[in-house]
């Protein structure tokens, strides 16, 4: 399967939201059934779906605690379900019209509990998406279990799936994922608070606003690595917007849904509110493999070396010489120069079959003595601003 783990290549750029036909929803909350809002969307012109349908609890009456006092459960109607049966013909609902309006590389996320997540995994699988992964949100401060007869439901279930089996170039952004976690791979296991404090958004009693309002940190994850900035994220189940408010800031376009006109109004003005982080802050990650091909001569054309200087390595007992023509040439015991490329010759001097000459060779200046990698970066960053 080819993923995508930095984003399409410049050979094959992906089309815009506008060009997709879904400007008109575009960075909008549409306030309706998600089954019937999702099927004023055209085909094929979203990138990313996380949804976070109703769990389907099965709350039979009040929850209270061993003092009696009442818990702030989900007792909310759009949480009722006449049955499994009613449930699962309505997740097969909106995940055959999530489907539809999927690219044929987007990826969706489904969150869920115990409640609800085994039926949804078996209802997408069968609907023929093609699970990636599933991820544990672990969370620092649960709620507990008041009764003492069951463990702490301390976690929630996310399932990551493509739209098909063979689904070719979805977006995982691996190395930025890797690079951001002290250069180990990241886990499936996300170790997240639950939605506290001010971020929690609250009614005019001061009471929470939504039960299951999702932490801000937990979507930029699941945004930062399956999607690119300029994406479109759809989110069928809206709520107050914690998903639009992390694709504004991290500079993707989102599309909202939801049934409920307070939450949906909340949503705007909590989004309304939202500054977008600069694009520096936000631009693709790319490795040095992919990165823009920059030859040892250039660094010579631009002046930024000069024919006849001189390079050796980080502790400045090698010496090189540079040549106009782009090779080093490096004494070696009898007087006579090797001469060759920066890679070649750094491994001559190592004794080595290979060596990356750009790490190896030092050039030393006003700012101390560092590596030749240091000009192609410069030159790299004046490319990407062209």
């Amino acid at each position: 399967m080819d993923v995508a783990r930095i984003g399409a290549p410049k050979r094959a750029p992906r089309s815009s939201p506008e060009s997709a036909g879904a400007a008109a929803a575009l960075d909008q909350v549409m306030v309706g059934d998600c089954v019937a809002e999702l099927a004023k969307l055209p085909a094929h012109s979203v990138d990313l779906v996380f949804a976070d349908p109703p769990y389907n609890l099965q709350l039979a009456g009040d929850l209270k605690r061993p003092d009696d006092s009442k818990v702030d459960a989900v007792d909310d109607e759009w949480d009722k379900f006449s049955g499994f049966e009613a449930y699962d013909a309505f997740t097969r609902a909106w995940l055959v019209a999530c489907r539809r309006v999927m690219k044929p590389a987007a990826t969706l996320w489904v969150i869920g509990s115990y409640h609800n997540i085994f039926r949804v995994g078996t209802i997408l699988q069968d609907l023929g998406f093609w699970v990636l992964n599933d991820v544990v949100w672990r969370k620092v401060n649960p709620m507990p279990n008041f009764r003492g007869r069951r463990f702490t439901n301390a976690h929630e279930t996310l399932i990551w799936a493509a739209r098909e089996q063979n689904a070719r170039g979805y977006t995982f952004n691996y190395e930025a994922l890797k690079a951001g976690n002290d250069d180990v791979q990241m886990r499936s296991d996300w170790t997240i608070p639950l939605c506290t404090g001010e971020e929690r958004l609250k009614d005019g009693s001061g009471r929470k606003l939504h039960p299951t309002q999702k932490p801000q940190a937990l979507l930029a994850r699941v945004i930062l690595s399956s999607s690119r900035p300029g994406d479109l994220v759809l989110d069928p189940f809206f709520g107050t917007g914690t998903t639009g408010a992390a694709a504004k800031r991290l500079g993707r376009h989102f599309i909202g849904i939801e049934r409920d006109p307070t939450y949906a109004a909340r949503a705007r003005a909590r989004i309304a509110a939202v500054e977008p982080l600069p694009s520096p802050s936000i631009a693709p990650f790319v490795t040095a493999r992919e990165a823009p091909r920059v030859p040892f001569t250039t660094l010579i054309e631009r002046g930024l070396l000069k024919a006849g200087a001189i390079v050796t390595d980080a502790k400045g007992r090698v010496r090189a010489l540079v040549r106009a023509d782009g090779t080093l040439a490096l004494k070696n015991g009898n007087g006579a120069d090797r001469v060759g490329s920066i890679h070649r010759i750094g491994a001559l001097a190592q004794g080595l079959e290979a060596c990356n000459g750009w790490t190896y060779w030092h050039i030393e200046d006003k700012t101390g003595r560092r590596p030749i990698d240091a000009l192609r970066t410069q030159i790299r960053a004046e490319m990407a601003a062209c």
